[in-house]
């Protein structure tokens, strides 16, 4: 048995490296990827492009638009001078905000009266003007504060704040609350899903597709034997893959990694069970290259999106919370950012290594059991 299995690995391993291409994408596309998608995938929002519309023109409107170019969230790009430009700063996507301040904003703040601003945000992308309004609201909220302030000191003859509550924050963690360290391990586990299941796709339908398929059948080689051959290259891929990628997640953006290694790889082990099963099952009821491919995608796309990568479960509907529970990719996801930014254990990532475990057995039972050594 030994060395039929020795021997199929050969020729696996043979087959897969043997073209540079490949090797390229299989061990450097996936760094570069890391680093690209690293990058790209941030929701941090800063230096939002903004349009000042002053119609004030005074010492308070200047301080108060100070202020927001201060903060490091907004980038004034325009100091607009008529009003039909907003809109088409809005239209064309120049602005993402336009801040609004009427005449006589200085003279009814002088008064002590309230002065109303208007902050107009490009609702296009939904999730990035919340963020915008929140950071606003919080200037302008802090601007208030401190003419409040200045106003009673003047009134009373003496410099004291008003009393009032203040909030001291900590960010357990992450304490600089970056996005990068909440997707950079994200990113790692789903190129390594992607690299690994679109290999095991094509593992066996490759050998139907050139016509060695035959050759094998005619062979004292066993399913068990044929599979374990098929699958433990790619095991071994994967594990690379998810070594390099996560130095260059630790190296390049430092993002820390505060858990065991010895952990990471277990997890990863149990994890590449259900992403060689799934592309395994796929080469077995595909005839074509092209079809395995397909199918892969097929899958890949529903995959990432239900796993928690970019938008919270707890958001989603009830039953498709429920079809989430079939996800590896989710379990995985929990362990890896828990080992990357928790430094959390065994004690703690039991039920997802437990999950991992169970989905990637089945899978893989499935997909041998439904393989065929046969032509049919």
């Amino acid at each position: 048995m030994l060395e039929r299995l020795k021997a199929m690995l050969i020729k696996e391993f043979i087959q897969v490296l043997r073209d540079r291409r490949m090797r390229f994408i299989i061990f450097v596309v996936p760094a570069v990827q890391t680093i690209v998608f690293g990058y790209a995938v941030n929701t941090d929002v800063r230096n939002v492009a903004t349009a000042v519309y002053d119609l004030d023109n005074t010492r308070e409107s200047r301080e108060l638009v100070a202020r927001f170019v201060s903060s490091g969230y907004f980038n004034v790009k325009e100091y607009i001078a008529r009003e039909s430009r907003v809109r088409d700063l809005v239209d064309r996507g120049k602005a993402k905000a336009v801040l609004r301040i009427d005449s006589g904003f200085g003279r009814t703040l002088g008064a002590g009266n309230t002065a109303p601003v208007q902050l107009i945000l490009d609702g296009t992308d939904s999730n990035t003007a919340g963020i915008v309004l929140s950071h606003a609201v919080r200037i302008a909220a802090r601007y208030s504060e401190d003419l409040q302030a200045g106003q009673l000191a003047r009134s009373s003859g003496r410099v004291q704040s008003p009393g009032g509550v203040h909030l001291e924050s900590r960010a357990w963690f992450n304490s600089n609350l970056e996005s990068r360290n909440f997707y950079v391990p994200a990113v790692i586990t789903n190129i390594v899903f992607i690299i690994t299941m679109l290999l095991s796709s094509m593992a066996i339908v490759r050998e139907k597709e050139i016509g060695t398929i035959e050759q094998i059948i005619v062979t004292p080689i066993r399913k068990t034997e044929f599979i374990l051959g098929k699958t433990i290259p790619f095991v071994i891929i994967g594990f690379i893959d998810v070594g390099l990628i996560s130095a260059v997640g630790a190296y390049w953006f430092d993002v820390p990694i505060r858990g065991s290694f010895t952990l990471l790889f277990a997890a990863t082990g149990l994890f590449l069970m259900s992403s060689l099963g799934i592309g395994l099952l796929i080469s077995t009821v595909s005839r074509t290259q092209q079809q395995a491919m397909m199918s892969a995608f097929m899958v890949i796309f529903p995959a990432m999106l239900l796993s928690g990568f970019a938008f919270p479960i707890e958001n989603m509907p009830t039953p498709v919370q429920w079809l989430t529970l079939l996800n590896p990719i989710r379990y995985y996801l929990v362990i890896i950012r828990g080992i990357f930014l928790k430094g959390t254990g065994m004690d703690i990532l039991w039920p997802q290594l437990a999950a991992l475990a169970v989905l990637g057995l089945v899978i893989l039972l499935f997909s041998v059991r439904r393989f065929r050594k046969t032509l049919s």
